[in-house]
């Protein structure tokens, strides 16, 4: 347990003193929260209140604040390939799981709290920005906040996974953003009612997403929480496939 802990806080260290890492904090935060305000600043209601999905609106700024969380899951990996110092790393800790389990902790907790405040001040903008905005404390707003935080962390396994098997930080951005993005405009092309619904049902954004949405669940292609476990199929499936590749690969 004592080796396991001195590896969390060597990853810990490696993680804090890179330069990119406060600022791609930093920029979860506030991408989410100024494209979910300005969203819901653009958003027109009745005095009496929004007839649309106020919660969702506040939150539509993940789609954007997840690309630094992208980012800084493959800088977390990319950045010792880069500069070689990957081999030092698996000098001082061979057992090479354990390297990853360290690497994905040490990504979840930050993504984990960059999350939870880019979601918390989502809420409280659209609540004074729209009419009948979100109510604190209601079951399916505590849902959708706890289940974008969830979204956040699970797009950034997602994206170490990729950047461990792919060994190049640039490559690895970009598979991760075109699996992210471009499957929903490929869904949104086809003419298929049933071919869409099933393409965003696999497709990970779309699909994670779905635990946002507080108003007409029943009309959803998936539901909120069997959407965010087509999202949790994809981050284990990256995940493990890099742990294969990180383990039978020389570094």
């Amino acid at each position: 347990m004592t080796g396991w802990w001195r590896l969390l806080r060597a990853e810990w260290t490696k993680a804090r003193t890179v330069a990119s890492t406060g600022a791609l904090v930093a920029g979860t935060v506030l991408t989410t929260v100024a494209l979910g305000g300005a969203v819901a600043a653009a958003t027109h209601c009745p005095a009496t209140g929004c007839t649309g999905d106020p919660v969702r609106t506040s939150l539509t700024g993940v789609q954007l604040g997840q690309i630094a969380v992208v980012v800084l899951a493959v800088l977390l990996v990319g950045t010792e390939y880069g500069t070689g110092t990957i081999q030092v790393t698996l000098a001082a800790a061979p057992r090479r799981g354990a390297v990853l389990a360290a690497k994905a902790t040490v990504l979840s907790a930050l993504v984990a709290v960059a999350g939870t405040v880019a979601v918390v001040l989502s809420l409280l903008l659209g609540q004074a920005l729209l009419p009948g905005g979100p109510l604190p404390g209601s079951a399916t707003v505590l849902r959708a906040a706890g289940g974008t935080v969830l979204y956040l962390v699970l797009v950034g396994l997602l994206a170490l996974g990729v950047a461990v098997a792919v060994r190049h930080s640039a490559a690895a951005i970009g598979v991760v953003l075109g699996v992210l993005y471009l499957l929903p405009v490929v869904a949104g092309a086809v003419d298929d009612p049933d071919w869409q619904r099933h393409l965003v049902q696999v497709a990970p954004m779309s699909a994670g997403l779905a635990v946002q949405v507080t108003a007409g669940t029943a009309d959803l292609p998936i539901g909120p929480w069997p959407g965010l476990a087509v999202l949790i199929g994809w981050a284990a499936a990256a995940l493990l496939t890099g742990a294969l590749l990180f383990r039978l690969r020389d570094a």
